[in-house]
């Protein structure tokens, strides 16, 4: 691990500000002041510009003058007041940090929790959210994992338009709001996890171009055009710039790790993939007594090379998604075959075995949606490294109408559905307001000038245009707008909701799942940990988890449907020697259910046997027979 310290943007040094911006093909680069002052800065023969402006400070604002063009703002810009076309601003990133105590994020027992800070409050703000913390606290989850918050057009967006990678969005507040959003988490004992594109840059106020076209190659292409240059001359520099925006997180917000989106379209055919140099670079350069960052790749390829350790030829990431499981779960529960991706997905309860044992569906098999064969095998990759969620913003944004899975599914199924999801092995993750079941959409929104926002619309509403339901035109345009203000006002959490029913009592069974995932032995990742299971039936599944020295733990669930457990899973449903199953925990419970069905359960022989009288789940204990 070695020192780091910022080598772009501007930073408070020497009585003054120091600047530095990487612009090879500039012969002349001025710091333009607000109010008029001109500095010249020097070039290095490397392709940066170098300056120190002595008697300015934090508070001022400035952009850079290329051979007579602009002014630009800072590609690393501290911040954006004026938004992502007007000046930057000098920020000191001195804080008063009360995290001295705060431990780490654990790759093998991380719950995260997906957020949007604009969407998560009526206010849309870090200190708002910042307020709500407590609440996440007493769910149970150990992370926030928060959209994108890179500075971005317009007051509100999803944030993977975002062009300023080093400035949070001033629509969410200042520099020391999210500083202070994450003193408050690591306080409550929940880490931040940022999610991160480097795959593109928004399509309004990126200038990155406009310092070096290096920022792209022609070599690649994504659905964005010409590929961000990972591979192709100056690709050290462009590779450079996004681990330094990293870094800085890290430095100088104190973040625990990254989200990185979409990572296969980060294409690399360098010796060393850029996957693989952000996971050393970031283990090497982070803060001194901080663990390494908890890092996770959003990949839909299921490549499990992206989390084989780097000793084994692997990225090293910690988490990758596993998007089978949502998949598989969201036909078996919606029947929804529309959609796509969706197609390639029965809604067994065989193949959700199947994802159960190896962490996704598809290592190396045929898929139809893709025209190709799909994935690798996952061969001594631990359960843990493998993101699985019922929804998140993208399975519920990209939905027509923002709908959730529990306003498509009976609140039986959600139920036994969340039960699998936070008993089994795979890090989970849970989308804001998954924990009450909340009735607000969450839907597509963008706030970009007027001919954008025209392209962006139409486009919106053309990606649904294959589906029955709005081949018509006319019926088309019933699909929320995403640029008007309502389409982001509607998708903010109400949170009069969690203290009141039905709501409370779906949050109440959220915190019994998460209280039992961290207090039983068996439900931990380690040495000798293994988790079994097997379809009951069609529309059921039993998990068993095990670990050395705990006493088993085993769900049964029905995810569609009522009637008997099958014989499916006898074998796995039989306690060990000298035990009897005990009933720990059921989703129909009368405190998570106000009109509750028990589960009935019997032993004959020592075997286990339960009649559902509608989708449901029971959690059991193997305990010693009296």
């Amino acid at each position: 691990m070695t020192a780091w310290a910022p080598s772009l943007g501007a930073w408070l040094a020497e009585g003054g500000v120091r600047f530095r911006v990487w612009a090879p093909e500039t012969r002349e680069v001025l710091v333009v002041i607000e109010g008029g002052e001109l500095h010249r800065l020097e070039p290095d023969g490397r392709g940066y510009h170098t300056g120190h402006v002595p008697g300015l400070g934090a508070g001022g604002r400035y952009r850079y003058r290329l051979d007579g063009e602009g002014p630009f703002p800072d590609p690393a810009s501290r911040h954006q007041p004026e938004g992502v076309h007007g000046p930057s601003e000098v920020i000191d990133p001195a804080y008063p940090w009360t995290d001295e105590g705060w431990g780490a994020l654990d790759p093998d027992a991380t719950v995260l929790y997906e957020m949007h800070i604009g969407a998560f409050t009526p206010e849309g703000t870090f200190a708002a959210a910042a307020e709500r913390l407590e609440h996440l606290a007493r769910l149970g989850v150990d992370a926030v994992q928060v959209m994108p918050v890179a500075d971005f057009p317009g007051d509100h967006n999803w944030g993977y338009d975002g062009v300023a990678l080093f400035a949070p969005s001033r629509a969410n507040g200042r520099p020391e709001d999210l500083r202070a959003f994450v003193d408050r988490a690591h306080a409550l004992g929940i880490g931040v996890v940022l999610d991160v594109v480097y795959n593109h840059f928004g399509p309004d106020g990126a200038y990155h171009s406009r310092f070096s076209p290096a920022y792209f190659t022609e070599r690649h292409h994504t659905p964005w055009g010409a590929a961000i240059n990972l591979d192709a001359p100056h690709s050290a520099e462009v590779r450079s710039f996004f681990i330094e925006s990293a870094l800085h997180w890290m430095h100088e917000y104190h973040v625990d790790g990254f989200r990185l989106d979409a990572v296969h379209t980060l294409i690399d055919e360098s010796p060393t993939h850029f996957l693989a140099e952000y996971r050393e670079r970031l283990d090497e350069q982070r803060p001194a007594g901080r663990p390494p960052p908890l890092l996770i790749a959003e990949e839909h390829r299921n490549l499990s090379m992206v989390v084989r350790p780097r000793s084994e030829g692997g990225y090293g990431f910690d988490v990758s998604y596993a998007d089978d499981f949502h998949h598989e779960m969201h036909v078996l529960l919606a029947g929804n075959l529309e959609g796509g991706y969706l197609a390639d997905y029965r809604g067994s309860t065989t193949d959700l075995v199947r994802i159960l044992r190896d962490g996704w569906l598809y290592t190396g098999q045929f898929s139809a949606y893709h025209g190709i064969s799909r994935g690798e095998p996952t061969t001594g990759v631990p359960l843990p490294r493998f993101l699985h969620a019922l929804q998140n913003h993208d399975q519920v944004g990209n939905r027509a109408f923002g709908d959730r899975l529990f306003h498509e599914t009976s609140a039986a199924s959600y139920r036994a559905a969340t039960a699998l999801l936070l008993f089994e092995a795979a890090t989970p993750a849970l989308f804001m307001g998954d924990e009450w079941g909340a009735s607000t959409p969450f839907l597509y929104f963008t706030d970009h000038h007027e001919e954008l926002g025209r392209l962006v619309r139409e486009g919106r509403r053309n990606e649904f245009r294959d589906w029955s339901l709005f081949r018509d035109p006319v019926l088309r345009k019933r699909i929320p707008d995403p640029q008007a203000l309502a389409t982001f006002e509607r998708s903010r959490l109400s949170w009069d909701e969690p203290e009141r029913e039905p709501y409370a009592s779906t949050l109440r069974l959220h915190q019994a799942l998460l209280a039992l995932r961290h207090t039983e032995p068996a439900l931990g990742w380690g040495e000798g940990a293994r988790q079994r299971a097997a379809e009951t039936d069609s529309f059921g599944v039993a998990v068993r988890r095990e670990r050395p020295g705990a006493p088993p733990l085993l769900l049964v669930a029905r995810l569609r449907g009522a009637g008997p457990t099958g014989e499916g899973a006898l074998v796995l449903m039989e306690p060990p020697e000298g035990t009897s199953w005990q009933p720990v925990l059921t989703t129909e419970a009368p405190e998570f259910v106000l009109d509750p069905l028990p589960v009935e359960v019997d032993t004959v022989g020592g075997a286990l046997w339960l009649h559902f009288r509608r989708p449901g789940a029971t959690i059991f204990r193997a305990e010693p027979e009296p």
